[in-house]
């Protein structure tokens, strides 16, 4: 350690639990197809400091992240300052080159710089805004006359803006939803559509991937209908047909990048100008500090910044710091879709979980830190592995 680090931020120990979360009903996710759900996997990390201060943070994924973090990235975080999370970037940047992403461990690290400071990390990092409008992120394909009782509910429940999957064999099927929004519910929603082509998952049924012409009269569609975006219409290596399309549309955005990494690739998002509006993931995409540096870029450009999330709570409210400490944040992600996967079923790890105030946006916790209060009866009932 160098001579300015403070002792008592030393790292002593990084600890894993994989978590099986159960979720209160099926879930059919739309980017799976024919698949069913019924419980979800998290790697719950904690980094141990000296002085008894831990940093939390978690994983998408089960025991294969586990088994990266023990094996690539703790030997090489003992003994260091946590609270100088600059200096470790590298090692989750090479950690991905020999196992699943593990960028999500960098939020730990803030999290203890931040309790250090006795501040929340949207603060420490400079607070722009002290809550955030947050969209209704829905997770299924139903039919018109379900999905319009959904949004029903959803404008009852105080959102402000919903997103939609386009996931039909036939796109048109797709498009009678938001008709049928549109038809019975007018413009008291945002509607958002997220088509899911970036990285597309083969489900039971094989992949399922949209052409360029096919995205072009999708979005043409939606542009016709006053829909705010459409997100991942194509691959997301396709910058070429991503900036052809782009070029296309007027009063429709393109949004992506959550299944983009590093900051070379969002670097070159914006120089090849794919999308109105980025997407990382600060559990998945990079470090979460290292998202700020892509948001500067997107500033600079004069892109939007609105995170993916559909992680887990502690990935949502990590996401929520980094849009609230960066001036040009969109709407935020908050994954809703009853029966099968309330907000509360994402954030059953914590003991405070999120939801909306009455103008439908999020409040930042004020507690130092990321705020992360974890229910620890719950997570011992559910910890299925144990590294560390």
């Amino acid at each position: 350690m160098g001579a300015w680090s403070r002792p008592e931020s030393r790292i002593t120990r990084v600890r894993s639990r994989v978590l099986d979360l159960p979720l209160p009903a099926e879930f059919r996710p739309a980017w799976g197809r024919n698949e069913i759900q019924r419980s979800f996997y998290m790697t719950l990390i904690e980094v141990e400091t000296a002085a008894g201060i831990t940093g939390v943070t978690a994983a998408e994924a089960g025991p294969e992240a586990a088994l990266s973090v023990e094996r690539f990235v703790s030997p090489h975080l003992i003994g260091q300052d946590a609270a100088a999370p600059e200096r470790l970037a590298g090692v989750l940047r090479d950690a991905e080159i020999l196992g699943p992403p593990v960028y999500c461990v960098e939020v730990a690290l803030w999290d203890i710089a931040a309790k250090i400071a006795g501040l929340p990390v949207y603060k420490m990092w400079g607070a722009v805004a002290g809550r955030v409008p947050a969209y209704c992120a829905t997770g299924e394909v139903r039919s018109p006359e379900r999905r319009v009782e959904d949004c029903r509910r959803i404008l009852a429940d105080g959102f402000r803006a919903v997103k939609l999957r386009f996931h039909s064999d036939d796109a048109r099927d797709d498009i009678r939803v938001v008709e049928a929004i549109r038809r019975e519910l007018g413009d008291r929603l945002v509607i958002l559509v997220d088509a899911n082509q970036a990285g597309v998952l083969p489900g039971l049924g094989g992949h399922r991937q949209w052409s360029f012409r096919t995205a072009v009269e999708v979005a043409l569609e939606l542009e016709r209908l006053g829909v705010t975006w459409l997100e991942e219409p194509l691959p997301r290596h396709d910058h070429a047909g991503l900036r052809r399309l782009r070029d296309r549309l007027g009063t429709l955005q393109l949004a992506g990048g959550e299944n983009n990494h590093g900051l070379h690739e969002f670097q070159r998002l914006i120089d090849d100008g794919c999308y109105d509006v980025l997407q990382p993931d600060a559990v998945l995409s990079e470090g979460v500090y290292q998202l700020r540096k892509v948001a500067a870029l997107a500033e600079a450009a004069g892109l939007l910044v609105a995170p993916h999330t559909w992680t887990h709570g502690i990935g949502l409210l990590a996401n929520l710091h980094l849009v609230a400490s960066i001036p040009n944040h969109s709407w935020f992600e908050f994954p809703h879709e009853p029966p099968g996967w309330p907000a509360s079923a994402l954030s059953q790890m914590l003991t405070s979980r999120p939801w909306i105030d009455p103008d439908g946006c999020l409040a930042l916790p004020d507690r130092p830190g990321f705020g992360f209060e974890l229910d620890e009866e719950l997570i011992e009932h559910h910890t299925v592995a144990r590294y560390g």
